[in-house]
């Protein structure tokens, strides 16, 4: 996530009122083609909404201000980026042949092996955690650490 990223979504985050792209410019002395940008990436990570006014040309952005939703919609971007990706990859990795009996090939296949159920894990875990009730959540969660 970079530096303007977590700007952008810590202003609408805190802001008491919808914010247009011109707002975010102005507040953050950034550029328009950064701020739009960043909005849209926010966007697809459905950390913020576009919010309709009528009458008015502007697009006004409004951050999701539920913290578990907010939770949930960082761990879907992230895995479907990073984890999802690397699963495929060492999935083909595993797949490429080799001689059983070379040491090098059983220490390479023997840590793929590994990675590939620590990724297994992961995945269910993430899966379970944005599938969450709030009540469910915070129990664990806190239990965790009290």
């Amino acid at each position: 996530m970079s530096k303007t990223l977590a700007q952008v979504h810590a202003l609408l985050l805190v802001s008491a009122e919808a914010l247009s792209t011109e707002d975010i410019m102005e507040q953050l002395t950034i550029s328009r083609g950064n701020a739009s940008q960043t909005v849209r990436e926010l966007l697809d990570w459905g950390l913020i909404y576009k919010e309709l006014r009528a009458g008015e040309r502007r697009e006004y952005f409004v951050a999701e201000k539920d913290m578990l939703q907010v939770t949930r919609c960082i761990i879907r971007a992230r895995k479907r980026r990073e984890l999802d990706q690397m699963k495929s990859s060492i999935d083909q990795l595993a797949a490429l042949p080799g001689n059983p009996d070379d040491a090098d090939y059983r220490a390479f296949h023997s840590v793929l092996t590994d990675i590939q159920q620590l990724a297994t894990v992961s995945d269910k875990m993430l899966t379970r955690l944005m599938q969450a009730e709030r009540s469910w959540f915070w129990d664990k969660f806190m239990r965790l650490f009290l």
